[in-house]
């Protein structure tokens, strides 16, 4: 049995040093014999995992649940894993954020409402009690790579500046290792307000010269994750995509709003009627 099946993991951190019973004054000593540097590792077999959350968009929007909106590889995915029909929110941005990254109820986890309402009352201070871990602090205690790109809307708005304090920022308390996207509800799309880490960054190029946020941390994604997998190739990633472009406001290039152009003038009542048939025929 392996080091990593047989490590204790109740505790987090895990202890990383084990005093040796013996300290011999001559490195020559036969009995001079010292613990190895323990990698940590997660147990064999510990998958990569991807959240994708976007923001916004209702239940019947993509087309991998029958909807109008092309998702292609959404589709591919589903049709080659599973495809789950509940998801329950709390019908706010970061009390669901927060509760989905946490695992906990949004109001045991201080979110009963987004940051900018926060109140002195119980389950609305939007700060996490520091006896409930996020799930991105679990895996990275548990060997894990860990990254979060885009919307981070789960900061005290008195802790948003570069002043910090950090405590709930991503790469602060979050258990988060790298950081790229925006603090807050929304962002421009063409001229976001960027972080890397808690470090203000500018986007590399304007929107004339083809930037969109939607874009640039798809790329900062894939690169990480390809750097990840050239480095610590042994070790698996966590990384939680957060898009904020179905959010307000709406910054759509032209050549994908081109693309529905006349898709949807007849209405709601009868595109969500080919909505609901086309998820009974797929179900």
């Amino acid at each position: 049995m392996s080091d990593d099946v047989e490590r204790h993991r109740t505790h987090l951190p895990m202890p990383n040093t084990v005093r040796p019973r013996f300290v011999a004054y001559d490195a020559r000593d036969p009995d001079s014999r010292l613990p190895p540097i323990p990698q940590l590792r997660p147990p064999a077999g510990a998958p990569n995992v991807l959240i994708v959350l976007i923001d916004d968009v209702g239940f019947g929007a993509a087309s991998a649940f029958g909807g109008p909106c092309n998702t292609p590889h959404a589709e591919t995915l589903a049709a080659d894993g599973l495809k789950f029909t509940r998801f329950h929110t709390t019908a706010l941005c970061a009390p669901t954020r927060q509760a989905l990254l946490t695992g906990r109820n949004h109001h045991s986890a201080g979110m009963g409402g987004v940051t900018e309402i926060a109140t002195g009352a119980p389950g609305y201070c939007s700060v996490l009690p520091n006896s409930m871990a996020p799930l991105a602090k679990i895996l990275k205690y548990n060997g894990y790579n860990t990254a979060q790109f885009g919307k981070c809307h789960e900061v005290p708005v008195w802790q948003t500046s570069p002043a910090g304090p950090f405590d709930a920022w991503p790469t602060g308390g979050g258990g988060f290792e790298y950081f790229y996207g925006f603090i807050g509800g929304e962002a421009n799309q063409w001229y976001p307000s960027l972080y890397e880490g808690t470090t203000p960054v500018e986007p590399t190029k304007t929107p004339e010269e083809g930037y969109h946020l939607m874009e640039d941390m798809t790329d900062r994604a894939m690169k990480w994750i390809a750097q990840q997998k050239a480095l610590a190739p042994d070790k698996p990633f966590f990384v939680y995509f957060a898009p904020g472009a179905t959010h307000a406001p709406h910054h759509v290039p032209k050549e994908w709003a081109d693309k529905y152009k006349g898709r949807f003038d007849r209405g709601w009542n009868e595109l969500r009627e080919e909505i609901f048939a086309r998820r009974r025929r797929s179900a």
